[in-house]
């Protein structure tokens, strides 16, 4: 099958993997009319949208997916949503639970409400791959218990289990994605991917907690975009989709390979505490959306490159980001690693 929709609601948009849907969506689907609602939080930015302001067919709505009248009125105005709004963190979630709650799970509820209120043709959760938890060995299923241990996890799946209940109760048709770590341009420079990259070109130290054996799926942001795509126009009745790259990489990995890009030295790397409820491991089984016709285009090595090109190119993107909060927020995060 495949949806023609018209008018697509797009929350949290103006953050990182969203802004970069909307790219996708504009340049693959002009004649589809997108409207974009965010926040503008902390990792909100309205200039990751820049190149639409103005364009036929793109709209731009600041508010909160908490506000009920207003997301009323701009999904009486669309026949789907997909919702990327979120506090996504887990490091900020250590630090400020309740944020989490509030936009994760009653932001997700005021979207169902809408959405099932309007009889859109589809909801779409964007969701991700920690609210399976820890994985010590083999591969989550998009049937398998969630197990969340953080307040982002949890929150998140929380958020997936109103969704669920709208579907089951109302008969809502959703569909969730539940993607793996996702790097690339326009990423807020506190996840560890930016954070090595923009640290290396100052010369400061790259924090790796404990001892960077953690192991992540890292999948880049075009390939993360044009799977959420693939589900939203193309995935059959509703359900949840992993979207992963199936290859494993360490925090360590990462690090040493954004150190040899920028022909850096590796004494850059410093070991720090370890994060409460660190999960040591992720990863997914990726086999039900390949069977849907998607699979991952960009290698590890290529869209590491790509993103380092990106940043280093970019400092007036992200030097402004990295300002009086995010080093208070940084230097509470990145504790000295005590033996």
């Amino acid at each position: 099958m495949s949806r023609s929709l018209k008018r697509l609601l797009v929350a949290g948009a103006a953050g990182f993997i969203g802004s970069n849907f909307v790219r996708l969506l504009r340049h693959t689907r002009p004649d589809l009319e997108v409207t974009v609602l965010d926040k503008l939080t902390y990792a909100g930015n309205r200039a990751n949208l820049l190149e639409f302001e103005g364009t036929e067919g793109y709209r731009f709505v600041h508010g909160d997916i908490c506000d009920a009248g207003l997301v009323d009125t701009l999904a009486g105005q669309a026949d789907a949503i997909v919702n990327f709004a979120a506090e996504t963190h887990v490091d900020r979630s250590l630090m400020d639970p309740f944020a989490f709650i509030e936009t994760d799970v009653r932001g997700t509820a005021v979207l169902c409400e809408a959405a099932r209120k309007h009889e859109h043709e589809v909801f779409l959760l964007v969701s991700t791959d920690e609210v399976y938890g820890e994985v010590p060995a083999g591969r989550s299923a998009e049937t398998d218990a969630f197990r969340p241990r953080s307040p982002y996890s949890a929150s998140k799946a929380a958020g997936e289990h109103i969704a669920h209940a709208y579907a089951e109760s109302f008969g809502l048709p959703l569909l969730v994605t539940r993607g793996s770590n996702t790097y690339g341009p326009y990423q807020y420079p506190e996840k560890l991917i930016p954070v090595l990259i923009t640290n290396a070109v100052d010369g400061l130290r790259l924090p790796l907690y404990k001892d960077g054996s953690a192991v992540r799926d890292y999948l880049f942001v075009e390939d993360h975009c044009r799977a959420i795509a693939q589900v939203l126009f193309d995935a059959p009745g509703s359900g949840a989709y992993n979207v992963g790259t199936g290859a494993e990489t360490t925090g360590l990995e990462v690090a040493e390979a954004v150190l040899e890009i920028m022909a850096k030295p590796k004494s850059l790397i410093e070991f720090v505490a370890d994060r409460p409820g660190h999960d040591h491991r992720y990863a997914l089984d990726i086999s039900r959306i390949t069977a849907l016709g998607w699979e991952p285009r960009v290698t590890f090595a290529e869209g590491l490159e790509r993103t380092v090109r990106w940043y280093v190119e970019h400092q007036e993107w992200w030097r402004p980001l990295k300002s009086g909060e995010y080093w208070d927020y940084y230097r509470r995060n990145y504790r000295p690693l005590v033996s």
